[in-house]
C-alpha cells in the first residue's frame, strides 16, 4: 500500500494514498466539523457530496479553501484546519444556512440532537447578520410515519444517498436550482403517493429537523389516563439491546427487564413481548414454508418459490411498489407486530372480558415503517386497528425521561402472561438472518421428527449485505438467501426474475443490519461499531434463554390448543395472514385533450 506523508496543523501524519484530509485529520485526533459528510463503515454507506462547505481547510499553495471530506491528501501537503480564514469561512457558511432556517428550535423534534444547532453553538453564533432575507416556504407534510419539513432542509443530501444508493427506492432527490433547491419527492408529491417504503433511513441520517418521525406519545399518554381503556404494550426484540444507549449505557446493553419495569411505571396495564408473537410467526411462516417445499418436491409446478419472509413492513412496501408482479412469492404471514395486535384484541381481550374497542394496543418498535403498517386498512376490524399506535425506541426513551425515570437504575421485571413468554428464536428476529434461522430451527425438527444436532446456525449469521447458505435437513438441501438493505433485496429479486436464483427461502430486512439499525433506534451517527454491538447482544440474549425454539414455547402451544387450532388452519388464516397489493406508482406527465 502506497503511503503519503503530509502536515496537518503542524503535525506530521502518514496515511494511505487516496485518504481524504478529513480522514487523515481524524487519525491524529483533529476534529474537523462536517454536516453533509456521513459514512457507515462496513455497510457500504458513504455520503460525500462535498456540498455544505463546513469542513473547509486551508491548503498551502492553493488559492481557495478545500473541502476536507472530498479532498485527497497529496505528498508533502501542508494543511491548516483552524486558521482565522478557515474559521471565518465556516462561520459565514453557517450564518447563511441559518438565515434560511426556521427559528423554532424549542418546538423542533431534533432540538438537542440537531447537528446544525451543535455547529451554531460551537462557532458561537448568537446573531445572524443575514436575518430578514428571503426564506423558504414549503408546506409541512405529515405521513403515517414521517414528517417532512423542507423549510429545514440544508441540502446535505444524506437522505438522498440512503434512499437512492442504499435502498434504491428512488423516492427522494434534489429538485429545483439555486435558492429554491431542496431534496424532495418527484413533482413534490406526498410520500404516500411516492414509491417511499417508509423504512425511515432518511430520518435516521437527517442532521436537522427536515425529516422526523410522527410522534404518538401524547395520544398514548391520554389513553393510559383513560380509565375506560385497557392499555396493552408489546416490545420488539431490537429495542432491548439499544434503549440503554439513550441513558448513557454502552451499546449492546441488554435492558429487557428494566424496560418492563419502566413501562409498568408509566402506567400500562399489560406489558408483553413481541418475541412471543415472533414465535407465533415462525409457527405460521414455517408451516407455510414446509407446505410449499413439500408440494414442490412432490412435483407441483404451481408452487411459488422461493418463499420470501414478510416480517419487515418497509420490505413489504418495497416489493408492492417495485415488484408487484412477484407479490405471490412472500409468505402471507403477518409481521409479529400485527400478529400480536390481532391476538391481543381477540384472544386476550376475551380472556380479560373486554371488547376490542376498549383496548388500546401499543407497540415499541425499532422501526418507523411500523407506524405505517399499523394504519393499513387490512389490519383493522370495522375500522378499529389491531395495533393502535407504534412508537420508536427513541420515543419510548423520551416518555421515560419525561416521567423522570432513570432506566439504568431500575430493577428487572418479568413480562406479563400469557403473551410474554418467548424463546431465543423470537429474540434473533431483531437482526439480519435471525428470522430465517428461527424458522430453520423449527422446520428441521418438524420435517425430520428429530432433535437438532446443533441449535446455532452460524452459517446464516453475519453483516454482509447478501449472504447464502445451504442447510442440510436430514438429506434435504435447503438453499437459503439473506439480504439486508433494499438495494440488496432488489438484486435478489432481479436474479429471481432472470431465473438465476435457486433459493428455496429468502429473508429480507429493509434496514442495514436488520431491526437493530431500524430508523427508530438511538442514532449511531455513522458509528458501525454500535450496530455490531447490538448484533452481538441479540445472539447473547438468545443464548441466555431457557427455550430457544419457537415450537417449544408452552404459551404458543397453549394458544393453538385453546384458540387457533393448528398453524395455517382456518382460524390462523383469518387472524394471522394477509395479502398484498400492486402499489406501483404511475405518474402521468401529460394528457391529450
Amino acid at each position: 500500500m502506497d503511503m503519503i506523508k503530509l502536515t496537518i496543523d503542524n503535525r506530521e501524519v502518514e496515511v494511505p494514498k487516496g485518504t481524504t484530509i478529513l480522514k487523515a485529520a481524524q487519525t491524529i485526533g483533529i476534529n474537523i466539523p462536517t454536516l453533509c459528510h456521513f459514512e457507515l463503515e462496513g455497510l457500504g454507506v458513504h455520503n460525500k457530496p462535498g456540498s455544505c462547505r463546513i469542513c473547509v481547510v486551508e491548503v498551502a499553495g492553493r488559492r481557495n479553501l478545500a473541502p476536507a471530506c472530498i479532498t485527497e491528501c497529496m505528498p508533502d501537503m501542508v494543511v491548516k484546519t483552524n486558521s482565522m480564514r478557515v474559521i471565518n469561512a465556516r462561520r459565514t457558511v453557517l450564518e447563511l444556512m441559518l438565515s434560511d432556517h426556521p427559528n423554532d428550535c424549542l418546538q423542533c423534534a431534533k432540538n438537542g440532537r440537531c447537528e446544525l444547532q451543535k455547529l451554531a453553538i460551537r462557532f458561537g453564533i448568537r446573531h445572524n447578520p443575514y436575518e430578514g432575507g428571503e426564506q423558504s416556504n414549503y408546506q409541512i407534510e405529515v405521513s403515517p410515519s414521517i414528517i417532512r419539513d423542507m423549510n429545514k432542509c440544508v441540502m446535505c443530501r444524506r437522505c438522498e444517498t440512503m434512499c437512492n444508493e442504499m435502498q434504491t427506492v428512488g423516492a427522494l432527490s434534489a429538485i429545483e436550482r439555486g435558492f429554491p433547491a431542496v431534496v424532495s419527492t418527484a413533482f413534490n408529491q406526498h410520500l404516500e403517493d411516492s414509491p417511499c417504503s417508509f423504512c425511515g433511513q432518511c430520518v435516521a441520517v437527517c442532521p436537522v429537523g427536515a425529516l422526523t418521525e410522527v410522534d404518538h406519545t401524547p395520544k398514548i399518554l391520554r389513553a393510559i389516563m383513560d380509565e375506560k381503556k385497557k392499555t396493552v404494550v408489546q416490545v420488539a426484540p431490537a429495542v432491548r439491546v439499544a434503549l440503554g444507549e439513550e441513558f448513557g449505557m454502552k451499546p449492546g446493553s441488554i435492558v429487557t427487564g428494566k424496560i418492563v419495569t419502566a413501562l409498568k411505571m408509566l402506567g400500562f396495564d399489560y406489558v408483553f413481548d413481541t418475541d412471543w408473537s415472533a414465535d407465533l410467526t415462525i409457527m405460521e411462516e414455517g408451516t407455510e414454508l414446509i407446505d410449499r417445499l413439500t408440494r414442490f418436491l412432490n412435483g407441483d409446478k404451481d408452487v411459488k418459490l422461493p418463499i420470501l419472509t414478510s416480517c419487515c413492513p418497509a420490505w413489504v412496501n418495497f416489493f408492492e411498489h417495485h415488484f408487484p408482479d412477484m407479490k405471490e412469492l412472500p409468505s402471507t404471514a403477518k409481521s409479529p407486530q400485527q400478529m400480536f395486535g390481532a391476538i391481543a384484541k381477540s384472544y386476550f381481550a376475551e380472556k380479560i372480558g373486554i371488547s376490542r374497542e376498549e383496548m388500546v394496543s401499543v407497540s415499541v418498535m425499532p422501526c418507523l415503517a411500523k407506524k405505517y403498517e399499523c394504519g393499513r386498512d387490512e389490519f383493522k376490524v370495522n375500522g378499529n386497528p389491531d395495533v393502535d399506535y407504534s412508537i420508536s425506541t427513541r420515543e419510548l426513551a423520551s416518555m421515560i425521561k419525561q416521567a423522570n425515570i432513570d432506566l439504568s437504575t431500575l430493577p428487572d421485571s418479568e413480562f406479563d402472561s400469557p403473551l410474554g413468554e418467548s424463546t431465543g428464536a423470537g429474540v434473533i428476529f431483531g437482526t439480519t438472518g435471525g428470522v430465517i434461522e428461527a424458522a430453520v430451527r423449527t422446520a428441521y425438527e418438524v420435517i425430520t421428527k428429530k432433535p437438532l444436532p446443533k441449535i446455532d446456525f452460524e452459517e446464516l449469521r453475519g453483516l454482509e449485505g447478501i449472504r447464502s447458505a445451504t442447510i442440510d435437513v436430514d438429506g434435504l438441501k435447503l438453499n437459503i438467501g439473506i439480504a439486508h438493505g433494499l438495494k440488496n433485496a432488489r438484486k435478489l429479486l432481479e436474479d429471481i426474475k432472470a431465473g438465476k436464483c435457486n433459493f428455496h427461502a429468502i429473508e429480507v430486512m429493509a434496514c442495514p443490519g436488520g431491526c437493530i439499525d431500524g430508523a427508530g433506534q438511538p442514532l449511531h451517527h455513522g458509528n458501525s461499531e454500535v450496530i455490531k454491538a447490538r448484533w452481538e447482544a441479540i445472539y447473547r440474549a438468545d443464548k441466555e434463554m431457557p427455550i430457544r425454539k419457537s415450537h417449544e414455547n408452552p404459551s404458543i402451544q397453549t394458544i393453538y390448543k385453546e384458540y387457533l387450532g393448528e398453524p395455517c388452519g382456518h382460524k390462523s388464516h383469518e387472524l394471522l395472514h394477509t395479502h398484498y397489493f400492486d402499489r406501483q406508482t404511475v405518474v402521468e406527465v401529460g394528457s391529450e385533450n
